[in-house]
């Protein structure tokens, strides 16, 4: 087993985090079957099954200056920026973000989530603690859409991730079979012929490869080779059907499209993956663990996530999938209302917001309210969970579903499911 790891992303703990991407003995060849076999079991799907977006903000985005400002708080909570108001009454956000003010008939947010004190996305991805899940293994959010949807004969894979592999996008007790694909770096080189490798030379690597196979089935007492001449099979199909290839080139995309997007490219990327067929797809934008000159931070970022949004939802609206992809953009807390003395926000679970779109779910509200200093849930305190099971509902998945665990115990999705009905 080999082990690629991505890119560094440095918070405040003093620890760097990188994502990776395993693959296999046969090397970046088999990548894609090591992801895609054992699904034999996966569920059907319907022709046109919803999908998800997930865009997580690395080190936790200040709720206070995006989506929960507080004009009448003292300078020292309120900070620098000023709320606008939406084309929806009673509805304002940050003056960087006019564009999704513009359109917020489209959007919803919710103000009252309560969240942990961990620098990780297992939270937000699973709906369990990263502390609880080490031991416990549940499945990201993508791996459980993975299991429920992916057919064999579909060459798109159901969960792909933009931003490599991390602890929050891992399958846990589901199998590898259903960690995400990631495009970047060895999983790209997967959907590419070589120089110089027609598609005839391709099929025979694959007899080759057919036949190492039959020998390291005939010593797996396990039986985890079962069926892995399908799955090979899939994942050749990936590489000559082109469809991911596709999706990922984005100079099929007409150069004004391609402009809208310069600077946040995974935005298009992402809505091309769902496009394909793909079942959830993640991406992140990082820079928000802003212990230190926040406001100057945020200037610069907040504007790009803004072009972001806009271009993708609107996009998703122009193209009849509004009501088949839901969006969710958040962070993993939020940051401390009083402003400290570098111009910075602290680590803040107590409360936090995320952004909702899509999906057939109610737009054009913000769900929840905080205190008027922004240090608690005010009105209808929430928890990640229940902003999960929310989003399983949006593509008709049942939270309540089980799995049996590598124990053989029964398993529910989500353990704390009670969704948002004001979303529904």
């Amino acid at each position: 087993m080999l082990t690629f790891w991505g890119s560094r992303q440095t918070f405040c703990d003093g620890l760097t985090r990188r994502g990776f991407l395993r693959i296999g003995a046969f090397g970046a060849g088999l990548t894609l079957a090591e992801m895609l076999r054992l699904r034999a079991a996966a569920g059907a799907s319907t022709s046109r099954p919803k999908s998800a977006i997930m865009i997580y903000l690395p080190g936790g985005p200040s709720h206070m200056d995006m989506y929960d400002l507080k004009p009448d708080a003292p300078a020292e909570f309120r900070g620098e920026f000023k709320p606008i108001q939406t084309n929806v009454p009673g509805v304002q956000i940050c003056e960087h973000f006019p564009l999704q003010a513009k359109m917020w008939d489209k959007l919803a947010c919710v103000r009252s989530i309560v969240s942990v004190g961990e620098h990780s996305d297992t939270l937000v991805m699973t709906g369990y603690s990263d502390r609880d899940n080490r031991t416990a293994g549940h499945p990201s959010f993508g791996a459980v859409v993975s299991k429920l949807r992916n057919k064999a004969d579909v060459s798109t894979p159901a969960f792909i991730s933009l931003r490599g592999m991390t602890r929050g996008t891992e399958p846990g007790y589901l199998g590898i079979a259903h960690r995400p694909f990631t495009p970047n770096g060895p999983g790209l080189r997967d959907l590419q012929l070589s120089k110089g490798i027609t598609e005839e030379r391709l099929g025979e690597r694959k007899d080759l490869l057919a036949g190492f196979d039959d020998v390291q089935r005939d010593i797996d007492a396990s039986g985890s080779m079962k069926g892995l001449d399908a799955f090979s099979a899939r994942a050749f199909d990936m590489v000559t059907t082109g469809e991911v290839r596709n999706a990922l080139d984005l100079n099929k995309e007409d150069k004004k499209t391609r402009a809208r997007y310069k600077g946040v490219e995974q935005f298009l990327t992402a809505r091309r993956l769902v496009e394909a067929g793909a079942g959830c797809v993640t991406l992140a934008i990082g820079g928000w663990d802003t212990h230190g000159n926040n406001f100057k931070s945020l200037a610069k970022q907040l504007p790009m996530v803004d072009r972001g949004i806009a271009n993708l939802i609107q996009d998703l609206h122009d193209r009849g999938l509004d009501k088949d992809v839901v969006t969710v953009m958040w962070g993993e807390f939020g940051r401390t209302p009083r402003i400290n003395k570098n111009a910075g926000r602290d680590h803040w679970p107590q409360v936090m917001s995320a952004l909702i779109a899509g999906g057939g779910l109610r737009m054009g509200q913000a769900v929840g309210s905080s205190t008027a200093r922004g240090e608690r849930p005010r009105e209808r305190p929430c928890t990640v969970p229940q902003v999960l099971s929310t989003l399983y509902h949006a593509l008709g998945i049942d939270p309540s579903q089980t799995f049996a665990n590598g124990s053989g115990r029964p398993m529910y999705i989500l353990d704390d499911r009670a969704p948002l009905t004001e979303l529904l």
